[in-house]
């Protein structure tokens, strides 16, 4: 059970990505060519946040499955000093609810918003900003100190 969920975390980072990118191109052609807000382009937003909020249901779920929550609260831990450890409960874990956040920021705030212009710069600046947040908070396989990892879960 424990390796299927982190395989599904590791493949829905990608649809994430691939949701956040498009949002932020849409978002972008959208201010630049004064376009009108359809409700496609908040069909996109809504499934990234959707993809979000599951991604954080998987990661609570291994993050208790994994032993983590053990390990922080275990007498004579340090969790500082172990790069690993620290990456996966401090770093990667408010990395990512910081970029949830702004995720769902940008949705609702786009969402209230009475005109195009205003909803696209909304959705615009919290995804790029949540993109950001969320790109340097992902465990890349270049990223020596927190162990082996693959582009691709499954894949070796």
């Amino acid at each position: 059970m424990q390796t299927g969920l982190l395989h599904l975390h590791s493949f829905l980072r990608w649809v994430v990505i691939l949701l956040a990118l498009i949002t932020i191109v849409n978002s972008l052609r959208g201010m630049l060519m004064k376009k009108h807000f359809r409700r496609s382009h908040q069909r996109v937003s809504l499934f990234l946040l959707i993809s979000c909020d599951l991604q954080l249901l998987l990661g609570i779920t291994i993050y208790f499955v994994n032993g983590w929550w053990n390990a922080i609260t275990g007498e004579g831990v340090d969790i500082m000093s172990d790069p690993m450890k620290r990456f996966y409960t401090v770093e990667h874990t408010i990395g990512m609810i910081i970029g949830i956040t702004l995720i769902h920021i940008g949705y609702a705030s786009a969402k209230k918003a009475l005109h195009s212009e205003p909803k696209f710069k909304r959705l615009f600046w919290y995804t790029l900003s949540a993109m950001i947040v969320i790109l340097a908070s992902v465990p890349w396989p270049f990223r020596q100190a927190l162990g082996p990892h693959t582009w691709f879960p499954g894949m070796h």
